[in-house]
């Protein structure tokens, strides 16, 4: 009884930091609001189409490590700990309930009347530590998937698509991982159950809050994510600084 009052205060925990929206922080502080401009979206793509792929990279950052610092501290708490018949270990279920916890609270946050981002990189900040605590091989499947999505993104400029290309095989491969470990043992069916159970809310959640995105690019009217752009126009403030200071 007593992982699982600890596993609910850390769940809550999580929730709390992932209400913190970084992109809406760091626009207001350059004195504009993201939500007003481009696709209205508080997240890394529209923070890179507004204020710059440094900015949009720094937004990318910090709401990665909204989901990995309560999905790697519940992991350290409970990496030890098992049910009362040894069979499975506290920690499996308890990254992916603080990630999940963490993930809804990015795209429905407290703090901001239930009005969030759309959870990609905080989900990707989840299953990296879900994959990578496990094993080199797991570990290399999110890699993979945040490589596909970017080169994906790059020729397409098709940024939601690309969003679910890095969520989507990590999220796979957890469930299959989950079942080669605990999939044949009775006695512990029910805390496998939960644990694929708070992968796809994760899944569910983030692809949900993308709906709208998904009519867009069916009507052909998406807004398109050129990362040649942003690297162009990256390249050009470099420029017109080196040029300021040799004034």
């Amino acid at each position: 009884m007593t992982n699982y009052i600890i596993l609910a205060v850390l769940a809550i925990v999580s929730y709390l930091l992932g209400s913190v929206n970084f992109a809406i922080i760091i626009s207001k502080i350059k004195q504009k609001d993201i939500r007003d401009v481009g696709s209205g979206n508080p997240g890394t793509l529209n923070m890179s189409r507004n204020f710059g792929l440094k900015i949009g990279l720094l937004t990318f950052f910090l709401d990665v490590l909204k989901g990995v610092l309560p999905t790697l501290i519940s992991f350290f708490v409970f990496r030890k700990e098992f049910d009362i018949t040894g069979n499975f270990n506290f920690s499996h279920l308890a990254t992916y309930v603080c990630g999940f916890s963490a993930v809804l609270g990015h795209i429905y946050p407290i703090f901001l009347k239930f009005k969030g981002g759309k959870g990609i990189a905080t989900t990707i900040g989840v299953f990296l530590i879900c994959e990578c605590t496990q094993g080199l091989a797991w570990a290399s499947v999110v890699i993979m998937a945040i490589v596909a999505a970017v080169v994906f993104i790059y020729i397409t400029e098709f940024g939601a698509m690309g969003s679910f290309i890095a969520i989507t095989p990590p999220a796979i491969s957890g469930g299959i991982r989950l079942y080669l470990l605990y999939g044949k043992i009775p006695e512990v069916s029910y805390l496998y159950i939960i644990s694929c159970v708070m992968i796809l809310l994760i899944c569910f959640f983030t692809w949900f809050a993308h709906r709208k995105n998904i009519e867009r690019m069916l009507a052909g009217e998406e807004h398109p994510t050129s990362i040649k752009q942003l690297l162009v126009k990256a390249k050009n403030k470099r420029k017109e600084k080196k040029y300021l200071k040799g004034k």
